[in-house]
């Protein structure tokens, strides 16, 4: 079972290098930093991990995370860089693919793509995105991104995206690209893993709902002619729970992140040293 932790960087953080160095030296697996690039001062839509709906203020506060992980991959030289999550309708994707292979190439293949596609609509309307048609949208830019980092010369001509052959360099070091996780609950979310994705990864799930998502994804790979071995599931958002650990485990993860809490000084060391502690 891998460990993991995931953080917000913000305008008070602590340097994300010093969390990531004290991470690796700790044992721990993989850091993952969340995004949102911008967030709408009026938004109608409701934030739907609270009761009332109202958006934390910490949304509106968050570094962007692959400047975080490049940051933490100089200062370390095994710990995996995950972006927890991605929110791929508001980035060109052949942007990204230029970020992400440049980022993987020279950390030596550390990097792991999580993706999503929001629930604020305001947001990724605002970033160019079509919020109704995301997932769609989100699966062309995969399917961008992995033809960039395979082909000499890639194009594409789908509903989203349209580009004659052009050429991205360099390539990642991971052959194929980066494995790419979905997040999400939704039985849609199984179908897509089981098609093009190589990683599960809901947030807040338990344990029975982990051995249940592993059970219908393995079925869903296995109709479409897919072997399911090679599905990674990541559990992500977790306490430091020994526990609650083996029992995901026993579901069948093959990763816990587990967040840490305040990153606005030097606490969060010692805080990464006390989960160590709790769980390793």
């Amino acid at each position: 079972m891998d460990i993991g932790l995931n953080m917000s960087i913000s305008t008070n953080s602590i340097d994300v290098a010093d969390i990531a160095a004290r991470a690796e030296h700790a044992g721990f697996e993989s850091i993952w930093l969340p995004e949102h690039p911008v967030m709408p001062v009026n938004p109608v839509s409701k934030y739907p991990g609270s009761p009332d709906g109202s958006i934390p203020p910490s949304m509106a506060d968050m570094g962007d995370p692959y400047i975080g992980l490049a940051r933490a991959s100089a200062v370390t030289t095994r710990i995996k860089l995950g972006t927890g999550i991605t929110l791929i309708p508001e980035r060109n994707p052949l942007v990204l693919a230029g970020a992400i292979s440049t980022l993987d190439r020279f950390s030596g293949g550390r990097f792991i793509l999580g993706i999503g596609t929001g629930w604020l609509r305001e947001e990724t309307e605002i970033m160019g995105g079509d919020f109704d048609h995301r997932w769609t949208q989100a699966r062309e830019a995969i399917e961008v991104m992995r033809a960039l980092w395979t082909q000499d010369s890639a194009e594409y001509h789908g509903q989203h995206y349209d580009f004659p052959p052009v050429q991205c360099n360099p390539k990642p070091a991971q052959e194929g690209g980066p494995p790419v996780l979905l997040g999400g609950n939704a039985r849609n979310v199984f179908r897509r893993v089981a098609r093009w994705g190589d990683g599960w990864m809901p947030t807040a799930a338990s344990p029975d709902q982990i051995a249940a998502g592993k059970a219908a994804i393995e079925e869903l790979a296995e109709a479409s002619g897919r072997d399911p071995s090679g599905i990674d599931i990541t559990v992500f958002g977790q306490a430091a729970d020994r526990d609650m650990i083996s029992r995901f485990e026993a579901a069948g993860a093959n990763r816990v992140i587990i967040r840490i809490g305040d990153t606005t000084d030097a606490s969060a060391l010692d805080e990464i040293d006390r989960i160590a502690e709790a769980v390793m």
